[in-house]
């Protein structure tokens, strides 16, 4: 299967159709009036459905298993047409479309088994998606200019060239993904004056200013100190989701000390410094965050 262990939970909504066309309106009726031998079709099917549903990943092999947390269905009766609508909620990491197609296939199985002894030229057709929500094509930002950003790699070894960097680069190559400009990138050592002069030289030019490495505990991790003092206002709704997320997937995330906020019209982050928690920062965050310059510019969540 895919995996989608780097991604977050979001509320995923899928809703799905198929139809079952009878030959004669005498169908119709019995379905309708539950004269049909084998019992009330129209709450069969939809048990079947609800059982179908919350076990997709049994039958279609690349399905993850999920939460099922919410399910309707619905029937509309045009002519000699049995329209279903399944409809399909869950807060996961990955859709539910298959799931509520899969639901609407079962259900029309369900009735069309139901009704053969009774009609022997029933057709199930149309099954398809109809309406999706909360993946990444429900939160796309669109900017008219591209977003540029500033990463800083902080770390005495590494300014030394002890070492190599691959936090930073792996924020280049996210930021890449998302649509975004790295306009400087470079290696600082661990000085506050250092960061605090780089901070105010480049939200200038930059929307982003990423600063990756001095979150720790250590004696030299001063990330924190040099940035807070600055900002104007903190943002720990960030601070928190990356915590979060990282805690979810490593025991000593919650000893990092993210930084986020914001300085004139730019956004400054303070990430770790290891592979794995610049990675995971990222992912935690992005490309939610990017929302922020909407706001900034005075927009509302709500005429975005």
């Amino acid at each position: 299967m895919v995996d989608i262990t780097h991604k977050i939970s979001t509320l995923r909504v899928a809703t799905a159709t198929a139809i079952v066309k009878v030959s004669q309106q005498e169908t119709v009726d019995a379905v309708v009036n539950n004269l049909v031998p084998k019992g009330n079709v129209f709450e069969m099917a939809k048990t079947a459905g609800l059982f179908a549903v919350k076990n997709t990943h049994l039958s279609i092999p690349d399905c993850h298993p999920l939460p099922i947390e919410f399910t309707s269905v619905e029937y509309k009766i045009v002519g000699l047409e049995i329209q279903i609508i399944f409809k399909v909620k869950t807060v996961y990491k990955t859709g539910v479309e298959v799931e509520a197609m899969h639901g609407a296939s079962i259900v029309a199985l369900t009735m069309y088994d139901m009704l053969k002894p009774i009609d022997t030229e029933i057709e199930i057709s149309t099954i398809k998606l109809i309406n999706k929500e909360g993946g990444k094509s429900s939160f796309k930002n669109k900017f008219p200019n591209t977003i540029k950003a500033a990463v800083f790699v902080c770390s005495d070894s590494i300014f030394a060239g002890d070492k190599e960097d691959r936090s930073g680069k792996i924020i280049v190559e996210k930021l890449n993904s998302y649509g975004v400009e790295t306009a400087h990138y470079e290696i600082i050592p661990d000085e506050v004056d250092i960061i605090q002069e780089r901070t105010k030289n480049f939200v200038k030019e930059n929307q982003l200013v990423i600063f990756t490495g001095g979150t720790g505990l250590s004696p030299r991790d001063v990330t924190p100190e040099a940035l807070t003092p600055l900002l104007e206002s903190r943002i720990p709704g960030i601070e928190e989701a990356i915590r979060d997320y990282g805690q979810q997937r490593m025991p000593y995330a919650m000893l990092s000390r993210t930084v986020a906020g914001t300085l004139g019209k730019s956004v400054v982050l303070a990430l770790p410094g290891s592979t794995n928690g610049a990675r995971e920062s990222m992912d935690a965050v992005f490309p939610h965050l990017l929302h922020v310059f909407h706001i900034l510019k005075g927009k509302n969540h709500d005429s975005l």
